[in-house]
């Protein structure tokens, strides 16, 4: 037997055992799901909806399940790795395949699914998985009903139990009843929650005296209590388990037995639910177990953990999506003590933001990224020179030949490339690791146009999630009114398309010339589309001259977005010398991140390369060069004024 372990020394909270899926959800609301068009992906599974959520909530959580050795088990993987999840203990099962659930939403009462679990990966979970000191290192395990319906399974689980006990770690239990998946009804009605079997009923009862805490709703206590009438059942599960037990009664909140069960369920601890749509349902039982163990996990008073339940139960069926769905600990602590507007939550505008910023895919606390996003200059650069304009796909390769070798592997690497002339570099860039940009405007033009064609959500819904969508805008909030307005109404569209396809938006503002501008233009720009509810992620803009100007873009964007990723400085074809000068004061702002940086550093080798008169080799010596300088630059003047990234 293990040491016992004080709860304080544990390294993780919370260990989720079990099901781990992906979820392919219908985007057609209100239709059947035979007539679904197009679907998106999360990850799914009870106790990996658990884990992403309590990590979310700022507990310290891990998984242990079985995913296959393809591409969708890498999915679930890289994304509980985005999450905060410890994934030391997701295996790889070179023999099954992950599985697979296909969801809709038919109406408020109706929410089709098709479960392909058939000698899936993690109904593969056996006793050689669960190893003592992973349990041991836990405050809490969870572990959830579908694990217990075959005997491999099974016996893993109550292994993860036997240890738990041993070492000290608190058993959750969530019943986590699917009758289908104790193949109970046919593959047609996985969304039937209750039938009645004295089987199941028998197995369940034989795992409720080893918990600490119990979680189910009324008809998961009617199958694990084996009566249909409420209060008889948590009296037989109460007979059997000294555990907290927390039935949750949809809007009506959830009510909590942390000793007998008393004659009615309005005298055991109640927390009353929140006022909200229901869009989903699915996935809301796992928001509430995230929000709970936030709570009791800290030793709030089960009246709060009440609360956070509650609340991500509320966001969860506000939303589309059951991982995705849940709340990050500061989203939950905005609407617990705000409220919110609306009872539909995903149209409210705050905390939809919150929500956004808070689950980005990654952080970036510094991006260098060279600029080749180009399409009109190299164009009539070629024509100028009677070069091919076929040949600018193959500059922009050595380009990004040019870039992997100045920044060698370091973190922040990034690139502006796009479609037309770019799309083998870009191709080639995607899934690496690197920060990729791509343009969406029609260039030169004012006012904006977007080069796909003016329905901008169905250009971008065809670009890889990790594109950030890149749109320069020739504007000055002195515009006269009529330009100002449609420039304004079209970024409105860019902002809202990106929100509805996942994709991070960096907007570059430059004035035009021509206009005065001063120390207040462009954080006057910023403001306007602030006051217009644009939030991009990223603004590129040109480095501002004095510091004054600086406080005015930073103190513009703390108040309106403290959660808005930063700004990136661009180049405007500065001559190096003059660059580095803008780049030096910019090194001293905590709001700049970085720069994106174009014809300064590919400028002088396109024309050579274009004309003849250098080689491959020669052009890829003369970018790397000149990018390897200005990240040397940057990293120099940032480390001496203290900012360099965490």
């Amino acid at each position: 037997m293990p040491t016992q372990r004080g709860q304080t020394e544990r390294e993780l909270d919370v260990i989720s055992i079990g099901r781990s899926s992906v979820d392919l959800y219908g985007e057609q609301v209100g239709g059947r799901l035979e007539d679904m068009q197009s679907f998106a992906k999360y990850v799914g599974g009870c106790p990996t909806n658990i884990a992403v959520g309590t990590s979310r909530l700022g507990l310290r959580s891990a998984l242990l399940t079985r995913v296959g050795d393809e591409h969708m088990g890498r999915f679930i993987r890289e994304q509980l790795v985005r999450e905060g999840v410890d994934t030391g203990c997701v295996i790889t099962d070179p023999e099954r395949l992950t599985a697979l659930v296909i969801l809709g939403i038919r109406d408020r009462k109706t929410f089709p699914l098709i479960f392909y679990r058939e000698n899936c990966a993690d109904m593969a979970i056996c006793e050689e998985d669960v190893r003592e000191d992973f349990i041991a290192s836990a405050r809490a395990v969870v572990v959830s009903g579908t694990h217990f319906s075959t005997p491999t399974t099974e016996a893993a689980m109550r292994k993860a139990m036997r240890l738990a006990r041993a070492s000290g770690t608190k058993v959750v239990f969530d019943i986590d009843y699917r009758p289908v998946l104790w193949k109970l009804t046919g593959h047609g009605l996985g969304e039937e929650r209750f039938v009645a079997d004295g089987g199941v009923t028998a197995l369940l009862q034989t795992i409720l005296p080893g918990c600490d805490l119990i979680v189910g709703t009324e008809e998961e206590f009617h199958i694990a209590g084996g009566s249909t009438d409420t209060l008889a059942a948590l009296r037989r599960v109460r007979a059997l388990t000294g555990a907290t037990l927390v039935c949750k009664r949809g809007p009506m909140g959830c009510v909590v037995f942390p000793g007998a069960i008393p004659d009615s369920l309005e005298q055991g601890i109640r927390g009353p639910g929140f006022p909200v749509e229901v869009y989903n349902v699915l996935g809301a039982g796992d928001a509430f177990m995230s929000g709970f163990l936030r709570g009791w996990l800290r030793d709030h008073p089960l009246e709060e953990c009440c609360a956070f339940a509650n609340a991500c139960g509320a966001f969860a069926v506000s939303r589309h999506g059951c991982a995705p769905a849940i709340p990050t600990w500061t989203e939950l602590s905005c609407f617990l003590e705000n409220g919110s507007p609306t009872p539909r939550l995903r149209e409210d505008a705050r905390l939809s933001h919150i929500h956004w910023a808070t689950t980005r895919r990654r952080d970036w606390p510094e991006v260098m990224a060279f600029a080749i996003d180009h399409r009109a200059q190299l164009e009539a650069m070629a024509t100028r020179l009677g070069a091919d304009r076929a040949r600018i796909s193959d500059f922009k390769l050595l380009a990004l030949q040019a870039a992997r070798r100045a920044c060698d592997g370091r973190d922040g690497f990034g690139m502006l490339l796009d479609g037309i002339h770019g799309q083998d570099a870009l191709d080639a860039l995607t899934g690496t690791g690197a920060w990729i940009g791509r343009p969406v405007e029609l260039p030169g033009s004012r006012p904006l146009r977007f080069e796909g064609g003016p329905d901008v959500a169905v250009t971008i819904r065809e670009w890889p999630a990790e594109h950030v969508v890149k749109c320069l805008a020739f504007y000055h909030p002195d515009d006269e009114e009529a330009l100002r307005t449609e420039q304004e109404q079209r970024i409105q569209t860019l902002f809202a398309a990106c929100r509805a396809t996942g994709h991070e938006l960096l907007l570059e503002i430059i004035p035009p010339r021509g206009m005065p501008t001063g120390d207040d233009t462009i954080s006057r720009a910023l403001e306007r589309f602030y006051g217009l509810g644009i939030h991009p992620d990223w603004w590129k803009l040109p480095s501002p001259a004095s510091q004054g100007a600086w406080n005015n873009i930073a103190g513009t964007i703390d108040r309106h977005d403290p959660l808005c990723r930063g700004v990136l400085i661009l180049g405007l074809d500065a001559p190096e010398e003059e660059l580095k000068a803008g780049l030096a004061l910019a090194a001293r702002q905590p709001v700049c991140k970085g720069f994106a940086v174009g014809r300064t550093l590919f400028g002088t080798a396109a024309e050579a390369w274009l004309a003849g008169s250098i080689d491959d080799a020669a052009a890829v010596a003369a970018m790397e060069a000149a990018y390897g300088r200005l990240i040397a630059f940057w990293q120099e003047q940032r480390s001496r004024h203290g900012r360099s990234p965490a």
